[in-house]
């Protein structure tokens, strides 16, 4: 956590006043476009950097609902392939696919007419890793306020990953948030102007033991260029969501500026309230680590011999001690949703039939 001493609170308290751009690196489905949203923050989609198909049709769908423009009318089938290839778009976040791969019969001309309208919509610069600084188009930063996200990808961070890390040139998919060091080098040695705030949110892994190294250089770097930093563990459930997921939360300020992260909020939520009254048959388990779980949850007193109609109780998805949950458990990547032997793994509702 950030050391605050006296100059801390001798900076001048940031305040948001002129027009945000936000460009989101790593965009996803837009996250943090969503949660400036829900403040109430007025802000315009001005680029975004997402090289995942699926997540950047979800981006379209959520955040530009109402362009139905079709960008690619008049240009052939041949420059839309040839488009999509240079762009390096992908469908797995793994790789890039091939020119021979988005000109096969599996994908259709439909379906990359759509790609390209998504990416046209969204404003997208698709690959990092082609992205350079003067891509961000940062003018005029006298009456805007360029806000840059990039929470990078958190697979080789995780617990629930390889943990192989982020150094520099590690090939690994974490390793790209060093791509954001060479596209701000870029605008700095170009003398352009740099984003005014910067943003990353990632798991707090992200500063353990092995990852510190990589993350106090990359504190430097960004201090080198002018900016203060300010970062903090912080957990949904200390913020109003009933659920048990931390994360490490960075704001990066162009200039001496103070901040402080929020005070904790009451919960008053619990997982119950976020619970369907109707839910489809397929997410219901029904095998014998299903009834060993009941079986144990009735013989520890978490749950009656009998379940009164229509009660619906959450308990944690382990056969190990389970226990009733009113927070949830983080769900975890690659977490096969049922019956664990981890307590933090997974979420079970159990109900009369």
């Amino acid at each position: 956590m950030t050391q605050m001493n006296l100059f801390d609170y001798l900076r001048e308290p940031i305040s948001i006043t002129k027009p945000i751009r936000l460009i989101e690196l790593f965009a996803g489905y837009g996250s943090q476009a969503m949660a400036l949203k829900r403040i109430g923050a007025k802000f315009e989609h001005y680029l975004i950097c997402e090289w995942e198909m699926h997540s950047v049709a979800s981006y379209k769908a959520i955040h530009m609902p109402d362009d139905n423009t079709d960008y690619s009318n008049g240009i052939g089938s041949g420059q839309i392939i040839e488009k999509l290839t240079k762009l390096g778009i992908s469908v797995d976040g793994k790789t890039a696919l091939s020119e021979n791969q988005i000109r096969s019969h599996s994908y259709g001309e439909m379906w990359r007419r759509k790609c390209y309208n998504n990416i046209k919509a969204t404003h997208n610069l698709v690959n990092i890793c082609a992205t350079h600084g003067n891509d961000l188009k940062i003018v005029d930063t006298e009456h805007f306020t360029y806000l840059l996200t990039y929470s990078f990808p958190c697979t080789d961070l995780s617990v629930a990953g390889k943990q192989m890390g982020m150094s520099k040139g590690s090939g690994t998919r974490s390793g790209l948030l060093w791509e954001v060091e060479r596209i701000l080098t870029e605008i700095r040695d170009s003398n352009g102007e740099l984003p005014q705030i910067l943003f990353m949110e990632n798991v707090p892994q992200v500063h353990s033991q092995d990852n510190m190294p990589d993350f106090r250089k990359w504190l430097d770097f960004l201090e080198s260029l002018g900016y203060v930093n300010y970062w903090q563990d912080l957990n949904a459930k200390n913020y109003g969501v009933a659920q048990n997921r931390e994360r490490c939360f960075m704001f990066s300020f162009l200039g001496e500026y103070n901040y402080k992260f929020p005070n904790p909020i009451p919960l008053t939520k619990r997982l119950k309230d976020y619970l369907e009254e109707d839910v489809d048959e397929k997410y219901y388990i029904n095998n014998e680590k299903a009834q060993k779980l009941i079986q144990t949850l009735i013989d520890n007193g978490t749950l009656p011999d009998t379940i009164p109609k229509s009660e619906q109780t959450c308990v944690d998805g382990t056969i190990c001690e389970p226990g009733r949950r009113e927070i949830a458990n983080c769900i975890k990547a690659k977490y096969d949703a049922g019956i664990s032997n981890l307590r933090s793994d997974g979420n079970c509702v159990v109900e009369s039939s």
